[in-house]
């Protein structure tokens, strides 16, 4: 039995986390942590009745008190790095959704992760289908001159370019040997839009409306022709399978992982 603790439990994604872990047998939630609704069931909450998990605002108690073997965290870019650290110093693995942490972050935990010989896996999209896209989005790389991507997402997601676009203008920039993705990961903003230009040249560019869950389109451009590649998440539930992958791999790893494809095309 993988136990796990939610951190960012009363929000749209840690909700659906908490009904999707109800659904499978070797995995439990032991802890679940937000700023809102404390003291509340977490699975009322969810909408599938009374757990016995009380929401809690103290990360740090919550670790202490359960000790999960896993910490999956939905949460914002403004606490995601102090919560995966937190829960590393309590030999807890984190399988983290949010987006938005710095390059600096990130090397940071990825060290952490090896001195402590703990596993995690950040992943900025946890829909399978949205790691084909990227996918396939390396393979035309090879053979397009030119490039835009144009992600899609819901008007309360807090960072712009989101981590897909990102990740996938990592990924296109590898792909041609660009020298330059070596210099700099961060994106460059541009005033007056939400987005900017990635290294080599790759345009992101960034919508955000209600009504919309997360979408992306890489648009290909050569001598006469353009290529799309397209894919839509319509509900939240599009990424339990792979959070659900995520939280049981975890516990095989001994260093951090970047990117959900790392554990499908293992």
């Amino acid at each position: 039995m993988t136990t796990v603790v939610i951190s960012g439990a009363n929000g749209r994604m840690g909700r659906e986390v908490i009904r999707a872990i109800s659904k499978e047998s070797d995995i439990q939630l032991v802890g679940a942590v937000d700023l809102g609704e404390v003291g509340q069931d977490a699975g009322v909450l969810a909408g599938i009745g009374a757990t016995g998990v009380i929401l809690s605002n103290d990360l740090a108690s919550v670790l202490e008190e359960v000790k999960p073997q896993v910490m999956v965290d939905f949460t914002t870019p403004a606490v995601v790095a102090d919560n995966v650290r937190l829960a590393l110093d309590h030999g807890v693995r984190p399988v983290v959704g949010t987006t938005g942490m710095s390059q600096e972050d990130l090397a940071d935990i990825r060290e952490r992760c090896r001195k402590k010989g703990l596993g995690g896996v950040v992943a900025p999209n946890f829909a399978i289908g949205a790691v084909l896209m990227m996918a396939f989005a390396e393979t035309a790389a090879k053979y397009f001159p030119a490039a835009e991507i144009i992600e899609m997402h819901h008007d309360q997601k807090l960072d712009a370019p989101s981590g897909t676009a990102i990740k996938t203008a990592e990924n296109i920039a590898r792909v041609r040997h660009d020298h330059r993705q070596n210099e700099n990961t961060e994106v460059t903003k541009i005033d007056g839009v939400r987005g900017g230009a990635f290294n080599g040249g790759i345009r992101l560019h960034s919508v955000r409306l209600p009504g919309l869950v997360a979408h992306q389109e890489v648009i290909f451009g050569g001598q006469g022709q353009t290529l799309t590649i397209r894919h839509d998440s319509i509900s939240r539930e599009s990424f339990m399978p792979g959070v659900i992958l995520a939280i049981r791999k975890v516990t095989e790893l001994h260093e951090l992982v970047y990117g959900l494809e790392n554990l499908i095309f293992e």
